[in-house]
């Protein structure tokens, strides 16, 4: 199905300034909050006083570390469940909402002011005491490595907090012995802040007679967190009521139960009102979980006819001071399923060690692992070519998998469902005019400017995880409303999700209405809105309750047309009875059997398996480089996906579009930057970070090329992703295209102006 776009409904009311964000939610007698937070890297507490912040007028409490201990508050549990190098478990220190005897990031909660209003609680903050005694920081990850590298925690030694491997060690390094060529290279992708639009907020409030905690904060998914409260707060999970109606951003920086979150919620326990946080701008540069922040060192083995052989990658990877929930998955299984990107490759091994450091903690960013990991594989490849003397494409399209080996089954264990890569890669060339680039290189040259064209290709997986429940409801107002635990921050589900369910069931689709993160609705499990999975996974589930109405439909409708179930066939919204005039519409039957506010008899509540598909793409960028001035503009971008069935084209371009926005982001300009020795934030602000502009970006040029996922009922693959996949990787091939008449094959990200410039600078001294 593909349904032609009529736009959004929910555009009308976020245009009109009719959102809901947290900061718009309010509850009778609250109270408002303001955290105190460190600012220094590492430093032991020696004391806190407050006293003087608890004596000002409007001031209701204050909490630290020591009412955090005494709650009994208990980490959320992390979500790898795989043992690591001769089976390692996973190190998780415990991490306190509000620090307790030590501070290990500049930014981390030390205390909690409530007054009765905002600005009362910050003027507090500054009346609060803290004596410190400073520690050395760590705040690279080979820093941490060293042996006389001080310990962050003290039960967690050597400062490693996991170490992975996975593949054939063994095969591999025969591989790499038996080869003709071999492809190296170092890679530095930086640690990146996510920068939702909407900062972290909260508002909590508890009912002591009913022992049940509200809140009300951005997320990705509310049964996720809902499980992560229960087992830190020690509380039935259906006792914990999460709101979200519109959150303005997420990234996977939202998906998390956030140390300020936990600390709200006992405050309002505490006091016995509702708290409110509205976080700054600031804050959100130093306690939202960053992104990325890895090394790589990779290898790749060719043989003589440049066919590849192995492929061999190292990950060191700075996890920050404590482990965030994603993380730790992100940074280690999440990469292993394309390690060789969409490339025969007969084996491979990867080893991944996580290290803790006095750094705000990492998570999962737009892409989490998978541009990172394209960004290695085509980095090799054209590295290959310059040691191969293969032509670059050439090299690409000896090793690229034939549709006619899919599903295909990768040296990781992964199995790729299906694709067509090699279309892929012919669409692009052919868009962009790869055959007359020579020509325009030669016409910047004449100008004084550097023109390169990158390509690059990878795959990437969407959905897995656990299994995700849908509801379908009968409504008394004459309609529909379908239930999911997932609400959008941009995607557009309020759209797309009734017009699946009003195609299947025949229905106007405005008589369908999305009711999502609902605490008043069917108890739903699964996960949230991430890992490209919201269409594929909880769209499917739709489909499969649709199926569920119908066929619990026809029962009724055969008995109130007095027929046999065989003789009525449902189409379009009607069930009929062939060659009579008997029918009935499916809301009229549903009218007949309405029982007050109890459950419908044509209610269901459905779930759809954890299946993965994998995405394939082939993008192009050419980009210009001004040798004077070291400034590179990107003059167009192409991009050929395989996003599977495309439901909502329009909103699938939106999100491409978004996804290159971010990659270009990260290749061009965007790094979270400490100062090596204090710890301190430097880029803690839009002063200092860079963000990606309109005049930073061309149009982008997009084609489709799907072919259907055989894993789900709708044939679809993720897409929220794709786009910053694909940018990093093509941005660094064009780069290197661009400036390898001097001799320079590498630079690390971002192509800033000023790197650039000493770059060019130093080819031409």
């Amino acid at each position: 199905m593909t349904i032609e776009f009529r736009g959004r409904r929910e555009d009308v009311r976020l245009l009109k300034g009719q959102g809901r964000y947290t900061a718009d939610w309010s509850l009778p007698d609250e109270t408002h909050a303001c955290f105190l937070r460190s600012d220094r890297a590492h430093a032991d507490i020696v004391s806190i006083d407050a006293s003087q912040a608890i004596a000002l007028p409007g001031v209701i409490t204050v909490l630290t570390g020591q009412d955090v201990i005494a709650a009994g508050h208990k980490n959320a549990p992390n979500p790898v469940w795989f043992l690591g190098k001769g089976e390692m478990k996973l190190r998780t220190p415990r991490r306190p909402c509000l620090a307790t005897d030590r501070v290990r990031y500049v930014g981390q909660e030390v205390a909690l002011v409530v007054a009765s209003s905002a600005a009362i609680a910050l003027d507090a903050i500054e009346n609060i005491l803290v004596e410190y005694r400073d520690r050395d920081a760590i705040i690279e990850p080979e820093e941490a490595l060293r042996a006389d590298a001080p310990v962050l925690h003290e039960d967690q030694p050597h400062n490693i907090a996991f170490e992975y491997e996975y593949g054939d060690a063994a095969a591999t390094d025969e591989a790499f012995r038996g080869a003709r060529h071999v492809a190296r290279v170092n890679l530095d992708c930086q640690r990146m802040v996510g920068n939702p639009m909407e900062p972290k907020s909260c508002l909590a409030s508890y009912d002591a007679g009913t022992d049940t905690l509200e809140m009300y904060l951005p997320t990705q998914g509310t049964s996720m967190m809902q499980a992560e409260f229960a087992a830190a707060l020690g509380m039935p999970i259906e006792r914990i009521r999460l709101h979200a109606q519109d959150v303005g951003g997420g990234f996977g920086v939202r998906g998390e139960v956030y140390p300020e979150y936990m600390a709200l919620a006992l405050a309002a326990k505490t006091i016995g009102r509702p708290v409110k946080w509205l976080g700054t701008r600031s804050e959100s540069f130093v306690s939202d979980h960053h992104g990325r922040a890895e090394r790589h060192m990779a290898e790749l083995a060719l043989d003589e006819n440049g066919r590849f052989l192995a492929i061999r990658v190292e990950w060191l990877v700075n996890m920050g001071a404590f482990c965030s929930n994603a993380g730790p998955y992100i940074h280690t299984l999440a990469h292993q399923g394309q390690v060789a990107g969409p490339y025969l490759t007969p084996t491979a091994f990867g080893f991944h060690r996580l290290l803790f450091t006095n750094t705000t903690p990492t998570t999962a960013y737009r892409g989490a692992a998978r541009p990172n990991t394209a960004y290695i594989v085509e980095q090799l490849i054209d590295e290959a070519a310059q040691v191969t003397a293969i032509d670059r494409i050439e090299l690409r399209r000896r090793n690229l998998i034939p549709k006619d080996a899919f599903p295909y089954k990768t040296p990781a264990g992964a199995v790729y469902d299906s694709g067509d890569p090699h279309r892929l890669i012919d669409r692009v060339l052919s868009s962009c005019d790869w055959a007359g680039f020579e020509e325009r290189r030669a016409g910047s040259a004449k100008g004084g400017k550097l023109r390169g064209l990158g390509v690059a290709m990878f795959i990437e997986p969407s959905g897995g995880g656990l299994k995700d429940e849908v509801s379908i409801k009968f409504a008394s107002w004459g309609g529909v409303d379908i239930f999911s635990p997932v609400g959008p921050s941009g995607q557009g589900n309020e759209t797309v999700f009734p017009e699946i369910v009003a195609e299947h069931l025949g229905l106007p689709v405005d008589k369908v209405v999305l009711r999502y993160n609902d605490p008043d609705g069917p108890i739903l499990s699964g996960l949230g809105s991430i890992s490209s999975r919201t269409l594929m996974n909880h769209g499917s589930g739709f489909v499969l309750a649709a199926q569920e109405v119908i066929k619990k439909a026809t029962l009724l409708a055969a008995d109130v047309l007095e027929v046999s179930v065989p003789d009525v066939a449902f189409k379009s919204g009607m069930f009929r009875v062939e060659g009579t005039d008997l029918s009935i519409g499916l809301l009229d039957l549903a009218r007949r059997y309405f029982v007050g506010r109890g459950e419908h008899p044509l209610d269901v509540k459905t779930e759809s398996a954890a299946v993965t598909a994998w995405a394939t793409g082939a993008h192009a960028a050419e980009i210009e480089i001004d040798a004077e001035t070291g400034e590179l503009e990107i003059l167009r971008y192409v991009a050929v996906d395989d996003c599977g069935r495309l439901i909502n084209p329009t909103i699938v371009a939106g999100q491409i579009h978004g996804g290159i926005a971010q990659g270009v982001g990260q290749a061009i300009g965007e790094a979270c930057i400490y100062d090596n020795v204090t710890g301190q934030l430097i880029t803690g602000s839009f002063m200092d970070y860079f963000m990606p502009r309109a005049r930073d970006l061309p149009f982008f040029e997009l084609h489709d090329e799907p072919t259907y996922s055989p894993t789900n009922p709708l044939g679809a693959k993720g897409v929220g992703e794709a786009g910053t996949t694909g940018a990093v990787p093509t941005l660094g091939s064009a780069l290197r295209d661009a400036l390898k008449p001097l001799g320079i094959y590498h630079v690390n990200m971002p192509y800033t102006p000023a790197r650039l410039w000493s770059l060019l600078k130093s080819a031409r001294d």
